[in-house]
């Protein structure tokens, strides 16, 4: 993530708050699966492969759909990534959007589905060399890069501040998910409108920055 110019940061910050808002949304409607978090998911799999089958179905589903967004962001990336707005964002927003849209109107697991498919997607947005440079949803791994550098610069052996994108990104996910909650509680699953707004918003910052790019 140091690659990036920090224009970026601030963008990686406000998909990983996006992601944990719509996570925290997911997890109280489905009542302890995740939309984004699929090394949880792939716990309550394994378990409940051995002792419910009802929960392995539904942590199976939810991995399929985000393995679904992931394919379909790779493909639009690959396609036709050639413009200064990041094309896995808008089937983010579109995904969304139709989740929003179809709750209510469609089997509830359709529209977690959707909202799974839509994290995913939100992982193909940061892209080096044909390889994910930044994940917006899974944060063991920047936790670890956070507290890394973060206890170098204490002890004077790395760069300053070099732990502080990491920390971005997973206050990020912390502050979307506690808002997540909040709203679920005030509107329930409506609150997904909020987070296609925040897509809107984010599309429109990442257009004037341009291309997510790093060395």
């Amino acid at each position: 993530m140091t690659r990036y110019d920090r224009r970026f940061w601030f963008l990686a910050a406000g998909l990983s708050a996006t992601a944990g808002y719509v996570d925290a949304i997911g997890f109280l409607r489905l009542g302890g699966f995740f939309v984004s978090f699929m090394s949880g998911n792939s716990t309550r799999f394994a378990v409940g492969a051995v002792t419910d089958a009802h929960v392995a179905y539904v942590a199976g589903a939810l991995i399929a759909g985000f393995a679904a967004g992931v394919a379909g962001g790779t493909w639009l990336s690959v396609r036709h990534g050639g413009g200064r707005l990041p094309v896995s964002l808008l089937l983010m927003g579109a995904l969304l959007a139709l989740a929003a849209a179809s709750d209510g109107r469609s089997p509830a697991m359709a529209t977690s589905l959707m909202m799974a498919a839509a994290m995913g997607a939100a992982n193909t947005i940061f892209q080096r060399d044909g390889e994910v440079s930044i994940g917006v949803t899974y944060m063991t791994g920047t936790l670890v890069k956070f507290v890394q550098r973060l206890t170098a610069a204490l002890m004077g052996g790395g760069p300053r501040w070099a732990w502080l994108p990491y920390a971005l990104l997973w206050m990020g996910l912390v502050a979307g998910a506690c808002g997540g909650a909040a709203v679920y509680g005030a509107v329930g699953t409506a609150g997904v409108w909020l987070a296609v707004a925040a897509v809107a918003l984010l599309a429109g910052y990442a257009r004037a920055i341009g291309r997510p790019h790093a060395p």
